[in-house]
């Protein structure tokens, strides 16, 4: 090869090879270090197991993408009472997660298939900076919802959340769709249609943890919050995830099994 084709074709190898390091070291970081589960000063210290393998670390929340099922089977995040904003920003558009090996859904799997994107962290909770509510708008981050339902009883349950971010200054978050064979799917990639949706809270700022749990059907409903809580337990067995490993076995076994709501101001 003559030397004045060496020198370009060494600079394509090398860019291409920054990419796939930038984009998908996160894929290969080891969650059982306390070095990296505290890669952002937003903790990541509680993430739950992860069936895929498929662990995403951005800067404001860590998901698992299940490529069978086009979207993450959990996202996890912590709400501190100074996240709580009224920012006002313009919707940026949905994007792909080139975090993601496969990439995530295209957006246009949604277009004219009755569900909306439905957010599993919310944008709303992410409005302390703009970088960190652009960050809502990876695909990997929504699963399709009932507008019913995404507008109706889970954004009642997101608002519920903020406001225990505030009085117990600051809470952990895991959330997503039950993912499962068989389910229904939209667009060409199929995008599986969750049946249930679950959100699990940990308050871990007093001096006894307590954690509430929902699984909520995917439709319309009017029943209180208060209807749908569940123990951990419960949703382990549904998705085959162990949420929080990382606790003393003797705490998480009696935090898990529990679903009363006695210690949750509604």
């Amino acid at each position: 090869m003559k030397r004045k084709y060496i020198y370009p074709m060494l600079i394509i190898i090398v860019t291409i090879g920054f990419y796939y390091f930038e984009g998908y070291i996160d894929n290969k970081v080891d969650f059982s270090s306390e070095k990296a589960n505290n890669t952002s000063e937003y903790s990541f210290y509680y993430l739950p197991t992860s069936t895929t393998g498929a662990i995403i670390v951005h800067d404001f929340y860590a998901l698992s993408y299940s490529e069978k099922h086009e979207q993450a089977e959990w996202v996890a995040y912590e709400l501190k009472k100074e996240h709580l904003s009224k920012n006002e920003f313009k919707r940026p558009f949905f994007e792909e997660d080139r975090k993601v090996k496969s990439l995530s859904a295209d957006w246009r799997n949604y277009k004219n298939s009755g569900f909306d994107r439905g957010h599993l962290c919310p944008a709303g909770d992410r409005r302390f900076t703009y970088e960190a509510f652009e960050e809502t708008f990876f695909t990997s981050n929504v699963a399709p919802q009932n507008h019913e339902f995404n507008s109706g009883i889970w954004n009642r349950l997101e608002q519920k959340v903020r406001y225990w971010a505030k009085i117990y200054d600051g809470v952990y978050i895991v959330t997503g769709g039950v993912l499962v064979d068989d389910l229904s799917t939209i667009g060409y990639e199929h995008i599986s249609i969750p049946k249930h949706f679950y959100k699990i809270i940990l308050d871990n700022t007093g001096a006894k943890p307590k954690i509430i749990a929902f699984l909520i059907p995917h439709k319309d409903v009017k029943t209180p919050l208060k209807e749908f809580v569940v123990s951990v337990d419960k949703i382990e067995k549904l998705t085959g995830i162990d949420f929080f490993e990382t606790l003393d076995d003797k705490i998480e076994n009696q935090l898990e099994s529990s679903s009363t709501v006695e210690e949750w101001k509604f």
